[in-house]
Protein backbone atom coordinates (compact mmCIF):
# COMPACT_ATOMS: atom_id res chain seq x y z
CA UNK A 1 0.00 0.00 0.00
CA UNK A 2 1.73 3.32 -0.98
CA UNK A 3 1.86 6.07 1.73
CA UNK A 4 -0.16 8.83 2.32
CA UNK A 5 0.56 11.79 0.77
CA UNK A 6 1.96 14.50 2.66
CA UNK A 7 0.29 17.68 2.24
CA UNK A 8 3.36 20.77 1.85
CA UNK A 9 3.67 23.46 4.97
CA UNK A 10 4.76 26.65 5.29
CA UNK A 11 7.90 27.09 6.37
CA UNK A 12 8.87 29.23 9.84
CA UNK A 13 11.18 31.39 7.50
CA UNK A 14 8.27 31.73 4.57
CA UNK A 15 5.81 32.39 6.87
CA UNK A 16 7.98 35.59 8.00
CA UNK A 17 8.91 36.87 4.66
CA UNK A 18 4.34 36.70 4.29
CA UNK A 19 4.18 38.69 7.59
CA UNK A 20 7.36 41.20 6.70
CA UNK A 21 5.54 42.45 3.45
CA UNK A 22 2.06 42.45 4.78
CA UNK A 23 3.29 44.92 7.58
CA UNK A 24 5.28 47.27 4.83
CA UNK A 25 2.20 47.41 3.07
CA UNK A 26 0.05 48.00 5.55
CA UNK A 27 2.61 50.61 6.53
CA UNK A 28 2.12 52.38 3.50
CA UNK A 29 -1.30 52.50 3.79
CA UNK A 30 -1.73 53.73 6.65
CA UNK A 31 0.81 56.23 6.06
CA UNK A 32 -1.11 57.17 2.96
CA UNK A 33 -4.64 56.95 4.84
CA UNK A 34 -3.14 59.02 8.30
CA UNK A 35 -0.29 61.36 6.45
CA UNK A 36 -1.74 63.09 3.22
CA UNK A 37 -5.14 63.84 2.68
CA UNK A 38 -4.55 65.57 -0.12
CA UNK A 39 -1.30 63.99 -1.68
CA UNK A 40 -1.65 61.13 -4.37
CA UNK A 41 1.26 58.94 -3.34
CA UNK A 42 1.97 56.66 -1.14
CA UNK A 43 4.41 57.56 2.34
CA UNK A 44 7.29 54.55 2.01
CA UNK A 45 10.88 55.77 3.02
CA UNK A 46 12.69 56.60 -0.17
CA UNK A 47 15.52 54.11 -1.03
CA UNK A 48 19.05 54.79 -1.76
CA UNK A 49 18.38 53.69 -5.13
CA UNK A 50 15.77 55.62 -5.71
CA UNK A 51 17.87 59.11 -4.38
CA UNK A 52 18.76 61.15 -7.31
CA UNK A 53 22.12 62.72 -8.07
CA UNK A 54 21.40 65.94 -6.56
CA UNK A 55 20.02 65.34 -3.70
CA UNK A 56 22.90 62.71 -2.02
CA UNK A 57 24.81 64.05 0.13
CA UNK A 58 22.78 67.28 1.02
CA UNK A 59 20.11 68.48 3.61
CA UNK A 60 16.52 67.02 2.72
CA UNK A 61 13.89 70.04 3.02
CA UNK A 62 10.83 69.51 2.92
CA UNK A 63 7.97 71.76 2.32
CA UNK A 64 4.58 70.05 3.86
CA UNK A 65 2.42 72.12 1.55
CA UNK A 66 3.15 74.48 -1.15
CA UNK A 67 1.80 78.29 0.40
CA UNK A 68 -1.88 78.81 -0.63
CA UNK A 69 -1.80 75.72 -2.99
CA UNK A 70 0.06 77.31 -5.58
CA UNK A 71 2.61 74.75 -6.93
CA UNK A 72 6.08 76.12 -8.36
CA UNK A 73 9.76 74.73 -8.98
CA UNK A 74 11.70 74.00 -5.62
CA UNK A 75 15.06 73.54 -5.39
CA UNK A 76 16.27 76.48 -6.77
CA UNK A 77 18.67 78.06 -4.15
CA UNK A 78 21.89 76.91 -6.15
CA UNK A 79 20.73 78.30 -9.64
CA UNK A 80 19.00 81.56 -8.34
CA UNK A 81 20.44 82.53 -5.25
CA UNK A 82 24.25 80.80 -4.87
CA UNK A 83 23.04 78.46 -2.38
CA UNK A 84 24.07 75.05 -2.13
CA UNK A 85 24.19 71.98 0.29
CA UNK A 86 20.27 71.66 0.01
CA UNK A 87 17.26 69.57 -1.99
CA UNK A 88 13.86 71.18 -1.31
CA UNK A 89 11.13 68.88 -2.52
CA UNK A 90 7.07 68.46 -1.64
CA UNK A 91 7.19 64.95 -2.22
CA UNK A 92 5.98 63.85 1.21
CA UNK A 93 7.40 60.69 0.72
CA UNK A 94 10.71 61.89 1.69
CA UNK A 95 9.25 62.58 5.33
CA UNK A 96 11.73 59.57 6.59
CA UNK A 97 14.54 61.25 5.20
CA UNK A 98 13.91 65.22 5.15
CA UNK A 99 16.52 66.91 7.79
CA UNK A 100 13.81 69.94 8.35
CA UNK A 101 10.29 70.47 7.34
CA UNK A 102 8.66 73.84 6.32
CA UNK A 103 5.15 74.47 7.60
CA UNK A 104 3.09 77.23 6.04
CA UNK A 105 1.21 78.48 9.23
CA UNK A 106 -2.08 79.30 6.75
CA UNK A 107 -2.26 76.43 5.13
CA UNK A 108 -1.93 73.98 8.44
CA UNK A 109 -3.59 76.21 11.01
CA UNK A 110 -7.00 74.47 10.83
CA UNK A 111 -6.29 71.77 12.95
CA UNK A 112 -3.67 69.53 14.47
CA UNK A 113 -4.42 66.89 11.41
CA UNK A 114 -2.80 69.10 8.80
CA UNK A 115 0.11 68.25 10.83
CA UNK A 116 2.14 64.89 10.10
CA UNK A 117 0.58 62.27 11.74
CA UNK A 118 3.43 59.63 12.43
CA UNK A 119 6.34 59.30 14.72
CA UNK A 120 8.70 62.34 13.99
CA UNK A 121 11.91 61.42 12.88
CA UNK A 122 14.59 61.81 15.53
CA UNK A 123 16.54 65.16 15.10
CA UNK A 124 14.12 66.54 12.40
CA UNK A 125 13.24 70.27 12.58
CA UNK A 126 10.19 71.66 12.26
CA UNK A 127 10.21 74.95 10.53
CA UNK A 128 6.39 77.36 11.44
CA UNK A 129 6.90 80.23 8.47
CA UNK A 130 4.50 83.09 8.48
CA UNK A 131 4.57 86.06 6.53
CA UNK A 132 0.59 87.17 8.07
CA UNK A 133 0.70 89.43 11.25
CA UNK A 134 -0.48 88.25 14.48
CA UNK A 135 -4.31 89.56 13.73
CA UNK A 136 -4.04 87.53 10.65
CA UNK A 137 -2.68 84.24 12.01
CA UNK A 138 -5.73 82.11 13.87
CA UNK A 139 -4.93 79.12 15.93
CA UNK A 140 -1.02 79.92 16.96
CA UNK A 141 -1.31 77.80 20.18
CA UNK A 142 -1.71 74.72 17.96
CA UNK A 143 1.90 74.87 17.34
CA UNK A 144 3.22 74.80 21.11
CA UNK A 145 6.25 72.57 21.69
CA UNK A 146 5.43 71.31 17.56
CA UNK A 147 8.30 73.65 15.98
CA UNK A 148 12.14 74.38 16.27
CA UNK A 149 12.73 77.13 14.03
CA UNK A 150 10.57 80.41 13.27
CA UNK A 151 10.66 81.80 9.71
CA UNK A 152 9.06 85.49 9.03
CA UNK A 153 9.32 88.86 8.14
CA UNK A 154 9.98 89.66 12.39
CA UNK A 155 13.85 90.95 13.13
CA UNK A 156 14.21 87.92 15.74
CA UNK A 157 12.91 84.97 13.63
CA UNK A 158 15.71 82.28 13.50
CA UNK A 159 15.12 82.89 9.77
CA UNK A 160 14.79 86.48 8.89
CA UNK A 161 11.99 86.55 5.21
CA UNK A 162 11.58 90.04 5.27
CA UNK A 163 9.07 91.86 2.03
CA UNK A 164 11.55 93.87 1.04
CA UNK A 165 15.10 94.79 1.89
CA UNK A 166 17.24 97.66 0.93
CA UNK A 167 20.95 97.09 0.08
CA UNK A 168 23.99 100.12 -0.25
CA UNK A 169 24.87 100.50 -3.65
CA UNK A 170 28.51 99.80 -4.91
CA UNK A 171 28.82 103.52 -5.80
CA UNK A 172 26.89 106.57 -5.75
CA UNK A 173 24.69 107.06 -8.65
CA UNK A 174 21.85 109.75 -10.26
CA UNK A 175 18.27 108.92 -10.12
CA UNK A 176 15.72 110.37 -11.74
CA UNK A 177 11.81 111.05 -10.39
CA UNK A 178 9.73 109.86 -13.00
CA UNK A 179 7.10 112.47 -14.22
CA UNK A 180 4.18 112.93 -11.38
CA UNK A 181 0.65 114.03 -12.91
CA UNK A 182 -1.66 113.38 -9.79
CA UNK A 183 -1.33 113.60 -6.33
CA UNK A 184 -2.41 110.42 -3.91
CA UNK A 185 -3.31 106.97 -4.64
CA UNK A 186 -4.06 103.74 -2.76
CA UNK A 187 -4.84 100.25 -3.74
CA UNK A 188 -6.65 98.31 -1.23
CA UNK A 189 -8.97 95.08 -1.29
CA UNK A 190 -9.66 94.07 2.11
CA UNK A 191 -11.65 97.02 3.10
CA UNK A 192 -12.99 96.58 6.79
CA UNK A 193 -15.03 100.02 7.84
CA UNK A 194 -13.43 99.67 11.32
CA UNK A 195 -10.16 99.21 10.43
CA UNK A 196 -7.62 101.81 11.85
CA UNK A 197 -6.44 102.37 8.40
CA UNK A 198 -10.09 102.82 6.95
CA UNK A 199 -10.80 104.97 9.36
CA UNK A 200 -7.82 107.35 8.80
CA UNK A 201 -8.59 107.29 5.17
CA UNK A 202 -11.91 108.49 5.72
CA UNK A 203 -10.45 111.61 7.44
CA UNK A 204 -7.82 112.55 5.21
CA UNK A 205 -10.35 112.52 1.91
CA UNK A 206 -12.04 115.13 3.20
CA UNK A 207 -9.12 117.53 3.09
CA UNK A 208 -6.85 116.10 -0.20
CA UNK A 209 -8.33 114.14 -3.32
CA UNK A 210 -7.24 110.13 -2.64
CA UNK A 211 -7.48 108.16 -5.67
CA UNK A 212 -8.37 104.54 -4.54
CA UNK A 213 -8.11 100.97 -6.25
CA UNK A 214 -9.35 97.40 -5.98
CA UNK A 215 -11.82 95.40 -4.88
CA UNK A 216 -15.17 97.94 -4.77
CA UNK A 217 -13.25 100.92 -6.10
CA UNK A 218 -11.67 101.77 -9.25
CA UNK A 219 -10.76 98.63 -10.99
CA UNK A 220 -6.82 98.44 -12.08
CA UNK A 221 -5.33 95.60 -13.53
CA UNK A 222 -2.98 93.69 -12.02
CA UNK A 223 -0.13 94.15 -14.79
CA UNK A 224 -1.03 98.03 -14.98
CA UNK A 225 -0.80 98.47 -11.15
CA UNK A 226 3.08 99.90 -11.26
CA UNK A 227 2.93 102.20 -14.01
CA UNK A 228 -0.86 103.24 -12.46
CA UNK A 229 0.70 104.43 -9.09
CA UNK A 230 3.91 105.64 -10.75
CA UNK A 231 2.18 108.94 -11.65
CA UNK A 232 1.22 109.88 -8.39
CA UNK A 233 3.73 112.03 -6.53
CA UNK A 234 2.52 109.61 -2.39
CA UNK A 235 1.04 106.22 -2.13
CA UNK A 236 -0.97 105.18 0.96
CA UNK A 237 0.95 101.95 2.11
CA UNK A 238 -1.64 101.83 4.81
CA UNK A 239 -0.92 97.82 6.89
CA UNK A 240 -3.86 96.07 7.62
CA UNK A 241 -3.27 95.63 11.41
CA UNK A 242 0.11 96.93 13.50
CA UNK A 243 2.55 94.77 14.78
CA UNK A 244 6.64 94.77 15.31
CA UNK A 245 8.30 94.58 11.87
CA UNK A 246 5.33 94.30 9.99
CA UNK A 247 5.77 95.90 7.06
CA UNK A 248 4.61 94.38 3.77
CA UNK A 249 4.51 94.92 -0.18
CA UNK A 250 2.00 97.81 0.38
CA UNK A 251 5.05 99.65 1.46
CA UNK A 252 8.22 97.43 -0.33
CA UNK A 253 6.11 96.71 -3.41
CA UNK A 254 3.76 99.28 -3.99
CA UNK A 255 5.12 102.08 -2.95
CA UNK A 256 8.64 101.93 -3.26
CA UNK A 257 9.05 99.82 -6.77
CA UNK A 258 6.48 102.36 -8.27
CA UNK A 259 8.80 105.15 -7.21
CA UNK A 260 6.52 106.88 -5.31
CA UNK A 261 6.40 108.82 -1.78
CA UNK A 262 5.05 106.12 1.01
CA UNK A 263 2.94 107.68 3.47
CA UNK A 264 2.80 104.92 5.88
CA UNK A 265 -0.04 104.13 8.14
CA UNK A 266 1.42 100.62 10.56
CA UNK A 267 4.02 99.57 12.99
CA UNK A 268 6.00 103.34 14.61
CA UNK A 269 8.39 105.42 12.95
CA UNK A 270 11.34 103.85 14.55
CA UNK A 271 10.45 100.76 13.73
CA UNK A 272 10.46 101.79 10.22
CA UNK A 273 13.53 103.05 10.39
CA UNK A 274 15.44 99.77 11.63
CA UNK A 275 15.13 98.74 7.96
CA UNK A 276 15.38 102.36 6.11
CA UNK A 277 16.21 105.66 6.12
CA UNK A 278 13.91 108.35 7.99
CA UNK A 279 13.90 110.34 5.32
CA UNK A 280 12.16 107.72 2.59
CA UNK A 281 8.97 107.87 3.72
CA UNK A 282 6.25 109.89 5.69
CA UNK A 283 4.78 108.67 8.57
CA UNK A 284 0.93 109.62 9.44
CA UNK A 285 1.97 109.38 13.47
CA UNK A 286 4.39 112.67 12.59
CA UNK A 287 0.96 114.63 12.29
CA UNK A 288 -1.50 115.81 14.73
CA UNK A 289 -4.61 114.36 12.53
CA UNK A 290 -5.36 114.29 9.10
CA UNK A 291 -5.93 117.13 7.72
CA UNK A 292 -2.30 118.36 8.99
CA UNK A 293 -1.40 115.46 7.00
CA UNK A 294 -2.69 116.45 3.88
CA UNK A 295 -1.62 120.10 4.66
CA UNK A 296 1.86 118.89 4.20
CA UNK A 297 1.45 116.60 1.07
CA UNK A 298 -0.17 119.54 -0.67
CA UNK A 299 2.54 121.73 0.61
CA UNK A 300 5.69 118.71 -1.12
CA UNK A 301 3.17 118.94 -4.22
CA UNK A 302 3.95 122.80 -4.50
CA UNK A 303 7.74 122.75 -3.57
CA UNK A 304 10.33 120.24 -5.49
CA UNK A 305 12.74 120.67 -4.01
CA UNK A 306 11.42 119.79 -0.39
CA UNK A 307 9.27 116.91 -2.34
CA UNK A 308 12.83 116.03 -4.16
CA UNK A 309 14.34 115.11 -1.02
CA UNK A 310 12.60 111.77 -0.85
CA UNK A 311 14.08 110.39 -3.23
CA UNK A 312 18.05 111.33 -2.02
CA UNK A 313 18.34 108.32 -0.23
CA UNK A 314 17.86 106.40 -3.96
CA UNK A 315 21.39 107.63 -4.86
CA UNK A 316 23.58 105.73 -2.45
CA UNK A 317 20.96 102.97 -1.80
CA UNK A 318 18.56 100.09 -3.85
CA UNK A 319 15.88 98.15 -3.09
CA UNK A 320 17.04 94.58 -3.32
CA UNK A 321 15.56 92.16 -6.02
CA UNK A 322 12.09 91.01 -4.38
CA UNK A 323 11.65 87.72 -2.89
CA UNK A 324 9.58 85.10 -4.15
CA UNK A 325 8.64 82.15 -1.68
CA UNK A 326 12.17 80.03 -3.17
CA UNK A 327 14.26 82.37 -2.24
CA UNK A 328 12.38 82.19 1.68
CA UNK A 329 13.12 78.69 1.84
CA UNK A 330 16.68 79.13 0.36
CA UNK A 331 17.17 80.73 3.77
CA UNK A 332 16.08 78.13 5.24
CA UNK A 333 18.78 76.12 3.76
CA UNK A 334 21.58 78.53 4.29
CA UNK A 335 20.65 79.05 8.00
CA UNK A 336 20.11 74.98 8.55
CA UNK A 337 23.88 74.50 7.10
CA UNK A 338 25.20 76.27 10.32
CA UNK A 339 24.08 73.24 12.07
CA UNK A 340 21.78 75.62 14.81
CA UNK A 341 21.19 73.99 18.06
CA UNK A 342 18.43 71.47 18.04
CA UNK A 343 15.46 72.91 20.58
CA UNK A 344 11.66 73.10 21.09
CA UNK A 345 9.08 76.19 21.02
CA UNK A 346 7.22 76.38 24.05
CA UNK A 347 4.63 78.69 22.62
CA UNK A 348 4.97 80.33 18.84
CA UNK A 349 2.12 82.20 20.21
CA UNK A 350 3.74 84.27 23.27
CA UNK A 351 6.96 85.47 20.69
CA UNK A 352 4.95 85.86 18.23
CA UNK A 353 2.22 87.87 19.70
Amino acid sequence: MEPKTQKHLPSKQNIFFLFLIQFLVGFCMFSYVRLSDDASFFLCPTSESTVPDEAKAKLVILLWKFPFGAEFPLDQCQESYGISGCYLTANRTWYDRADAVIFHHRDICRDQKQLPQIARPPNQHWIWFNLESPSHSPNLHLMDNLMNFTMSYRLDSDIFTPYGRIEILKEPQNFSIPVKSKLVSWVVSNWNPWSKRVKYYQELKKHIQVDVFGRGHEPLDRDKKFSTISQYKFYLAFENSQHQDYITEKFWSNALQSTTVPVVLGTTRENYERFLPAEAFIHVDDFPNAQELAAYLKLLNSDDEKYQKYFDWRRRLQIAKNGDWNSHFCKACQYLRQKPTYRIIPSVAKWFK
